[in-house]
């Protein structure tokens, strides 16, 4: 049987996770990642840093912010790989944050068409963009959409 190295240099992480070393860097940054360093001050990752950076991108790619991973990673054991367990006490907290998001999504579906066919996302009928027509009074859905104020 081989043994698989226990430690992977910034290529081979990036090779594995499909994420560019660059990315990693940020990502170690950023605390989301560690790697531990040679005498020739070379990183060297963990084995289990490729299953951290696959739930970052997994989270990513469901919109989750980076602020958000981080605050899901930090409460993950720091020097051992994580437990099924662990994965799905941090799942369990994101369930509904998912759920909003769905049904988030859901709404813009249905009223889509609706919307884009107006174009000005401030007819009293937009409850996407402007439920109840709250910024029809003071300007149009362009102008407040370009400020993000909301009144």
């Amino acid at each position: 049987m081989v043994r698989l190295p226990d430690h992977l240099t910034i290529g081979e992480l990036s090779r594995r996770s499909g994420v560019a070393a660059s990315a990693l860097r940020f990502y170690e940054t950023q605390g989301l990642i560690a790697a531990e360093r040679t005498s020739g001050n070379q990183r060297r990752y963990p084995r289990h840093m490729l299953r951290r950076i696959a739930f970052i991108r997994a989270a990513q790619r469901v919109g989750l912010s980076l602020d958000e991973v981080q605050m899901a990673l930090s409460s993950l054991p720091a020097g051992r790989t994580p437990t099924k367990t662990d994965w799905a006490r941090v799942a369990d907290r994101w369930t509904s944050r998912i759920d909003r998001q769905i049904a988030d999504l859901e709404l813009l579906k249905s009223q889509l068409t609706g919307c884009v066919g107006c174009g000005c996302l401030s007819l009293r009928k937009c409850a996407l963009m402007n439920p109840g027509d709250v910024v029809g009074d003071t300007r149009s859905g362009p102008a407040w959409l370009a400020t993000g104020e909301e009144d």
